[in-house]
């Protein structure tokens, strides 16, 4: 998962300084247009308009000349829709500027219907970028190698970086790497919710325990962003869906001139790339996914992202006693309930006076949660706060201050994050429900509980009058699905993950079938597997990804070598790291 340059989302909501509103106060205005893929007959004429944008694009990509140039629309406040119909020509050129991505990449556009329901209707352009295969060693070119790096609200465009990387370099021999910006990410008909003065700004102070007058303020913040959502992307907004995910990634496939699919898919990719087979499973080649969501359809998304909280909570644990084995470098306790200690001393120092200004404990809390997704932010955590006990905040502010000159792209990619899941399936819309399973739930688990649900508290109110009905992934004659047999394919994924729990591998690997193989990196739970962490699980993805071979039906490789310690001398530990963004 963590394998692409992108900024790491906040877990702590959406915005802080609100006004106050009461629990009654109205919801928003509905946006205006259609909710696609609302009913099955909906979802069948917009079907039929993905198969006929896929066969223009195949029938483009067949005559697509070497070489070529391309462009991208520049990002507004309302995504770029062209009229011309979608599913042409994809003609790679260097990257604008805008996207960061040096030689050897080059960068495409790929258009797509807004609504697929009217694919001559207004189409956006979504960026598209590649590395061709290097046949390093002779080896034969397979194809095209298609990666979503999750979010939902991530960007994969700096995934064909990743060829030069010992772990890749054979992937990437036989394989072009290519990376997209999904809708509404990036320049790919860029979706916001807020203006940029309403951007979460630091610092901000959250309570260990949320009072009643400050879960008002945060029902208000999300109604309030909800309505920024309609506000700013109008009719559009409920074309921001993963089964629009699934058509356009459908017609990417088809741009490139690739018959079937082979698909990376990681975090929330894992279940994109599983309504993408469950729907076309004639047209998968080879798939893996990494970090599995679970796909159970009752778990889509609401309960899904109430067993984030007791994953966290563990994976939370695991840091503090990892911290504490390492008392004598560090000096926050012997003991994982002792680094607790250590911490909520530092969080009600922040809670007094900010450090540098500029870190309160909502950052605290971000930067901190970032110990349950990645174990190599253990030794630079532990050691900001070891530092700051001993009355050093500097390399605490460098770690938890919020990044002005990513503010846009983290605005961008929440504002993404809320609309496909809001859109995707229903929610409960009454605040007694959510608040009666957060309270619970915080009993046992109180790191992340209340940041996750103030994070997920817009689609309570959500803008769009007619949910998704979540695909009921792998099932046979699920709405959409495709008669044909699905090949086989590779899960891998951590014990102990705490952003997608074990138990999402394990159910989708029962939906994908016998032919579905799951690799458990055991005792370990750093969200994202693959990509040069542990070779073991490197192995059987590429020995899956080069010769379609896969492990067996359930198969183990031991963890990854925990981080080493750094002394509080070492000022390495302030260093920030390039982490993508949280999953559901």
């Amino acid at each position: 998962m963590r394998t692409c340059r992108t900024t790491t989302l906040t877990r702590q909501g959406v915005a802080v300084a609100v006004l106050c509103l009461a629990l009654c106060a109205p919801a928003p205005a509905r946006a205006s247009g259609p909710a696609p893929g609302g009913g099955d007959g909906r979802a069948a004429i917009e079907d039929a308009g993905a198969e006929l944008v896929v066969r223009r694009a195949a029938a483009a990509a067949a005559l697509r000349p070497v070489g070529g140039a391309g462009g991208a629309p520049a990002a507004g406040t309302r995504p770029v829709v062209r009229p011309s119909a979608g599913g042409g020509r994809l003609e790679f050129g260097p990257c604008p500027a805008v996207e960061e991505l040096p030689d050897p990449v080059r960068c495409a556009t790929l258009r797509v219907p807004l609504d697929y329901g009217r694919p001559d209707g207004p189409q956006i352009s979504l960026t598209v970028s590649r590395v061709p295969a290097t046949g390093r060693g002779g080896a034969p070119r397979q194809g095209a190698l298609v990666f979503n790096p999750g979010g939902p609200g991530a960007s994969g465009t700096a995934f064909p970086l990743l060829g030069d990387r010992p772990a890749w370099a054979r992937i990437a021999a036989a394989y072009d790497l290519v990376g997209y910006a999904p809708r509404g990410v990036g320049r790919s008909a860029p979706l916001t919710c807020q203006e940029p003065a309403e951007w979460p700004q630091g610092p901000t102070q959250v309570p260990a325990e949320p009072s009643a007058a400050y879960k008002r303020e945060r029902l208000a913040a999300a109604r309030a962003y909800a309505q920024g959502c309609a506000r700013h992307a109008g009719p559009a907004l409920g074309y921001y869906t993963t089964l629009n995910n699934a058509r356009d990634l459908d017609v990417l496939r088809a741009a490139l001139g690739e018959p079937r699919l082979t698909f990376m898919g990681a975090s929330y990719g894992t279940y994109l790339g599983a309504v993408y087979a469950t729907r076309h499973p004639e047209r998968v080649r080879r798939m893996v996914f990494d970090s599995a969501v679970d796909p159970d359809p009752r778990r889509v998304w609401y309960a899904n992202n109430l067993a984030q909280a007791p994953a966290f909570e563990r994976r939370w644990a695991d840091f503090r006693a990892w911290a504490a084995r390492h008392h004598s470098v560090y000096g926050l306790g012997t003991t994982a309930g002792a680094v607790r200690e250590s911490y909520e001393k530092v969080r009600a120092a922040v809670a007094r006076t900010p450090a540098g200004g500029v870190v309160g404990t909502g950052e605290l809390h971000a930067a901190y949660l970032q110990t349950a997704y990645y174990d190599d932010v253990w030794p630079e955590r532990a050691a900001a706060l070891a530092a700051f006990l001993h009355g050093d905040e500097a390399p605490l502010v460098r770690q938890a201050a919020r990044d002005p000159a990513t503010a846009q792209r983290a605005a961008n990619a929440t504002a993404v994050y809320t609309a496909v899941l809001c859109n995707d399936a229903p929610w409960p819309g009454d605040w007694d429900t959510w608040d009666r399973d957060n309270t619970q739930l915080a009993r046992r688990a109180p790191f992340e509980t209340w940041a996750n649900a103030f994070l997920n508290l817009p689609c309570a109110s959500w803008p769009v009058s007619e949910r998704q009905r979540p695909v009921d992934v792998g099932a046979v004659g699920a709405v959409g699905a495709a008669p044909g047999r699905l090949p086989g394919t590779l899960i891998v994924a951590a014990e102990r993950d705490g952003a997608t729990p074990h138990g999402g591998a394990l159910e989708l690997q029962g939906r994908l079938g016998a032919r579905a193989s799951l690799v458990t990196e055991q005792r370990a739970g750093t969200h994202g597997v693959a990509g040069g962490r542990n070779a073991c699980v490197d192995r059987h993805v590429e020995r899956y990804l080069l010769t379609g071979a896969t492990p067996g039906w359930r198969v183990t490789c031991a963890p990854h070598p925990e981080p080493a310690p750094v002394s509080l001398d070492d000022r390495a530990a302030g260093a920030s790291r390039a982490l993508l963004p949280p999953a559901v």
